[in-house]
């Protein structure tokens, strides 16, 4: 836990002075980065998979979906030859495509097949975790309750694993009120692992109270990533006066971060590129958190950090160990 408050903060000894009209010269900000940075274990996969991928095999190469919920990443690799379709029948007969690592339904694969394509699968091993509960659930004939974001990719994935006559899937607390399954039957329930962490616990725990036999998946469908980034800038929070996420707009984990930052009463907002940051809201700030998506390249919070100094020389930065630096997940044959 970060241990600094917002009100008793230090000027660090040594800190260098300089003589200039400019006000913010005599500005001291300090940014403290979120202990968990970069590319999550399953991204990190996901985006290696493209990577040798393109080595080996060269341009065009075909992905399902977009690899991940990121702009630069997506941008540098159409730059290189990929072409990122929404329909198998936009890839050519025979040739080679990679499923996204937010994960495609049953029937996606089948097409695949049929249409003798030459399949990849990049998908996060924690998201194929809730495919493989999902058909479990099913076998037994369980009413099954996914918890997540309509039309999000990973969600549409999920949900081609449940029996259809047995889905039923929430997006809010209102959403459970609706339901009219049985509460005398076993129910289960599962989710999409880029949550909120606290509101996915109080619509469990909705759940629990309308379907007392409630059927929980074996540990709990919020990936590490998605906690862990989460649990960072509820930190942040505490001792910062801005929190800045970076990520992009479709990204489900980073939009989750800055309602977290909000939630815990810090002024939070998200970028997609470091010159999107508008610099007047840095004005009157001196503690600046910063984290990022778990789809987010370190370059993107680096020239975060950059910008923000060539607007004031005082900067002082933060960094912790990252708790998943050791986390590596296998890559598939390709």
């Amino acid at each position: 836990m970060l241990n600094k408050s917002k009100d008793n903060f230090v000027v660090p000894k040594g800190t260098p002075q300089f003589s200039s009209k400019k006000k913010e010269d005599f500005v001291i900000v300090e940014i403290y980065l979120a202990k968990s940075q970069g590319f999550c274990a399953g991204v990190a996969s996901a985006v290696d998979v493209v990577e040798n991928a393109l080595n080996k095999y060269g341009a065009p190469l075909y992905v399902f979906h977009e690899i991940v919920h990121n702009t630069y990443v997506v941008d540098g690799f159409r730059q290189r030859g990929v072409v990122f379709v929404e329909d198998m029948d936009e890839v050519p007969s025979g040739e080679r495509v990679i499923f996204s690592a937010h994960g495609v339904p049953p029937k996606v694969i089948e097409k695949a097949k049929q249409r003798n394509l030459n399949v990849v699968d990049a998908t996060c091993p924690l998201v194929t975790k809730v495919h493989n509960e999902a058909v479990k659930f099913s076998s037994h004939q369980f009413e099954t309750v996914l918890i997540g974001h309509r039309g999000h990719q990973e969600l549409i994935g999920t949900a081609g694993y449940v029996d259809p006559n047995l889905l039923h899937i929430v997006e809010t607390e209102d959403d459970i009120d609706q339901l009219t399954i049985d509460p005398n039957i076993e129910v289960a329930y599962i989710t999409q692992t880029t949550l909120s962490v606290d509101e996915t616990k109080m619509m469990i725990e909705k759940l629990k109270r309308k379907f007392p036999r409630l059927q929980a998946p074996p540990r709990s469908d919020l990936c590490y990533a998605t906690t862990n980034r989460q649990n960072s800038v509820k930190e942040l929070a505490q001792i910062c006066d801005l929190i800045i996420i970076c990520g992009s707009p479709n990204s489900s984990n980073s939009n989750r971060l800055r309602e977290t930052g909000e939630k815990a009463g810090c002024p939070s907002t998200i970028i997609d590129q470091a010159q999107e940051l508008g610099m007047n809201l840095l004005k009157g700030k001196t503690k600046i958190g910063i984290s990022s998506g778990a789809s987010v390249p370190r370059v993107i919070v680096d020239e975060l950090i950059n910008r923000i100094r060539q607007e004031y020389r005082n900067v002082v930065v933060h960094e912790y160990e990252n708790p998943e630096k050791n986390i590596v997940f296998a890559l598939p044959d390709i």
